[in-house]
Order: structure tokens, then C-alpha cells, then sequence
């Protein structure tokens, strides 16, 4: 059995975006990917909705805003370069009425501090911008992009391969064994060995990490988000990206419109607990995810928590009616008949044990392993520069 120098766990754009910066960086070392689907990017990547973020909701100087920062620049110079299309649309996050103008401040604020371009507009500016949205007051991010990340993963599998590296699909992994001088990791492919392994697997990445001997302080939650696409007809209703104010007692952004780089404006999406780590549906079962998650204390308090809005959002999944209201708040002429179903995504949500959601990025190191544990949203966006992060932590075990 040959033994790569780093193998990485998942073919997800964070997985490849690491192996394409460490094949730019050691070029003389041997990389392996494996990836347990017949494809790369089909999951959380194949089912992203393509936003380029601009790092305005983020803490500043957290993880999630430094890296959405610099990942933004690096993934269009990335396309550029590439000839990836992708577009500079802009968004517009709405206040519809004055209840909200204290966390919209809180957001602009944050923007400024993370050097966002944006700009807070009044009513009539809006208008110019979104005739048809319902708003008073509203912060204008013209920076703020659209891409196509399945597309960005394919090129990234493509120039890894072409530097004499492997990606391996049909790879599952069922075991890791650590030995002296490198890791034995067991997949229904067959085995392979590697002096260093880098778990970016998603929304199985604590399984991952348990498995090769970490004891991480989280667990990964599944929540499937739900989406419509509006029919040719009323696509005029959307010039570009509109957003809500978020609520700042929930952890998600809300329903909002999304302009896509192949054409046409997704709606949404809910967030519901999802009854399986790739759960695209509601009849998309696992016992085993489900008593796991059921199960988990932090999961119990934070449902406990949330129990309101969650249940809300379960209504919203089970009653187009519902969905519809929602997205009436900000686009009031959107009617039931606009709306054509779309495929669901599923978000790997890492959880405390204490019930809070860790919103930042999450990386775990032990010997032999790096292990991504928790890499939400602006994941893709950021995903050259998470590369980047991992590579830095790696380089004195590979010089």
C-alpha cells in the first residue's frame, strides 16, 4: 500500500480548496482526496445557493469575518483566473417596519468594522434599486456576489488531479487506526495510508474526528433548509439578492431571494431539523441520525430554546400558504403560483453540549489529524482561505 504524504477527508469545496492550496504549496508532496459519493460536491457544496458573501453579519475579528474577507477576493481571482462566471449583483437587507431598525444598525455597524462595502439607503433608494420590494429602511451591499460553487469544486478536483494527485470517489470511510509513522484510514474502497490526514468532511466531520481518536466538545445537527424557485413570469420581482433583518434570537438569516448564476431567483429557505445527516427530505429517514441528535443534550436545550420559532418554521415547511406569507413580507406581490419547488440543502450545524450554536469556525489538531469540525456558512465563500488556514497549520509537519 502506497503512503501519500496528506490525505483529506471529503470532497466538499473546503476539502478540494485545501488540497489545491497545499498542492500550490508543496508541489513535491503527494495528496489524496476521498470522497464517499461517485462525485465531488454533493452535498452542502452541490447544494449551495451560490451566494459570494461579503462578511457583513459576522463578529468582527472572528474567524468567520476575517476569512470571509480575504476568501471573497481569493475565490474571484480564483474564477478570474479560472474563467468561472460569477457576478457582482449586490443585495439588500430590509427593514419592513421600525421594530427592526436596532439589529439592521447592529449589522451596518458590523460591516463597517469588517470593511464591507455598504451603505445604509432610505425608502426611495430601495425602490430604485427593488421596486417591488415592501421596505422603510434598508442596508445596500452592493459587493456581495452570486457563483456557482459545484462548478468552483470540479475546477479545484481538476487542477489537484493535474499535479499527479488522487481524488478517490466511491471512498467511504469506516475506519481509521493510527500507527507509529502514519494513519491507516479503511474505506469501502480499500484502505489507504497517509502520513497526515485532514478531516473536512462535513456534516459527518465529528463522526470523523471520533473515529480517529478526537474527543470533540460538539456534535453535528442536521437542519434541512427548504426552497422555491419563482417561475419566469415573476422573476422581474427580483433584481438581485433580498434579504431580511435577521432576528437575533434565531441562528438563521430567514426566508430571502436569491438571484442565481444559472438564471432565474430562488426563495428561502426554513430551517427544520433534518432526520438524517443528508436528509433532503421529510421522508429521508436514518434511526441511527435521529436518535443521535434526539438524544444530544445540546440539541434538547437548544430545541428548548427555540421551541417558538421552531415550530414556526416546521408550519412554513409543511404549508406552502405559510412560506408564501413569509416571503410577502418583503415581496408582497408574490403569490402561491409564482412558486416552484426546489431541491432542499442540508446544513452540518455543529451544537454544544450546553445548547448553544458554535457560530464560528471550528478546527480540532491531534497528532496525525486536522479535523474541520465545523465550517458554516460563508464556508464556501471562504473556502481558498480555510484552505489556507489548514495548509499553515500543516507546514511544519510537512517542511
Amino acid at each position: 500500500m502506497k503512503t501519500v504524504d496528506v490525505a483529506i477527508i471529503g470532497g466538499g469545496i473546503v476539502g478540494l480548496a485545501t488540497g489545491w492550496r497545499l498542492s500550490q504549496r508543496f508541489p513535491e508532496k503527494s495528496i489524496l482526496i476521498l470522497e464517499k459519493e461517485s462525485q465531488v460536491a454533493q452535498h452542502q457544496t452541490g447544494h449551495n445557493s451560490g451566494v459570494l458573501h461579503s462578511g457583513i453579519y459576522y463578529k468582527p475579528g472572528s474567524l468567520r469575518a476575517t476569512n470571509c474577507r480575504a476568501g471573497k477576493e481569493e475565490m474571484e481571482a480564483f474564477c478570474d483566473a479560472e474563467e468561472i462566471p460569477w457576478d457582482q449583483c449586490g443585495k439588500v437587507i430590509v427593514a419592513v417596519d421600525e421594530s427592526e431598525f436596532h439589529a439592521l444598525d447592529t449589522i451596518f455597524s458590523r460591516g463597517q468594522k469588517n470593511g464591507v462595502i455598504c451603505e445604509m439607503i432610505d425608502e426611495p433608494r430601495l425602490k430604485e434599486l427593488e421596486p417591488h420590494v415592501a421596505g422603510i429602511r434598508a442596508i445596500h451591499v452592493p459587493e456581495t456576489g452570486i457563483i456557482d460553487y459545484k462548478q468552483v469544486a470540479e475546477r479545484l478536483a481538476q487542477r489537484i488531479q493535474e499535479k499527479d494527485n488522487q481524488v478517490q470517489t466511491g471512498a467511504e470511510v469506516i475506519g481509521i487506526v493510527h500507527h507509529t509513522d502514519h494513519i491507516t484510514i479503511q474505506t469501502r474502497a480499500g484502505e489507504f495510508s497517509a502520513k497526515q490526514v485532514i478531516n473536512c468532511s462535513g456534516l459527518f466531520s465529528d463522526r470523523v474526528a471520533r473515529m480517529g481518536g478526537s474527543k470533540p466538545n460538539s456534535k453535528i445537527v442536521p437542519f434541512r433548509g427548504e426552497f422555491f424557485t419563482l417561475k419566469p413570469a415573476a422573476q422581474h420581482l427580483c433584481r438581485s439578492l433580498i434579504y431580511p433583518v435577521p432576528n437575533p434570537e434565531f441562528p438563521f438569516l430567514g426566508v430571502h431571494f436569491t438571484k442565481i448564476i444559472q438564471g432565474g431567483v430562488e426563495c428561502g429557505p426554513n430551517a427544520v431539523w433534518a432526520f438524517a445527516r443528508e436528509g433532503y427530505s421529510n421522508s429521508h429517514i436514518n434511526l441511527r441520525d435521529m436518535f443521535e441528535s434526539a438524544t444530544y443534550p445540546g440539541f434538547l436545550k437548544m430545541a428548548m430554546k427555540y421551541w417558538k420559532t421552531g415550530v414556526k418554521e416546521m408550519w412554513r415547511s409543511l404549508s406552502k400558504p405559510a412560506f408564501v406569507k413569509e416571503l410577502q413580507r418583503l415581496v408582497p406581490e408574490i403569490k402561491a403560483e409564482d412558486l416552484e419547488t426546489a431541491p432542499a440543502g442540508v446544513r452540518a450545524q455543529a451544537l454544544g453540549r450546553d445548547g448553544k450554536i458554535i457560530d464560528d469556525f471550528l478546527i480540532d489538531e491531534s497528532d496525525r489529524m486536522i479535523n474541520v469540525l465545523n465550517a458554516p456558512s460563508p464556508a464556501a465563500t471562504s473556502s481558498l482561505r480555510i484552505g489556507t488556514m489548514v495548509t499553515d497549520l500543516l507546514a511544519p509537519r510537512l517542511e
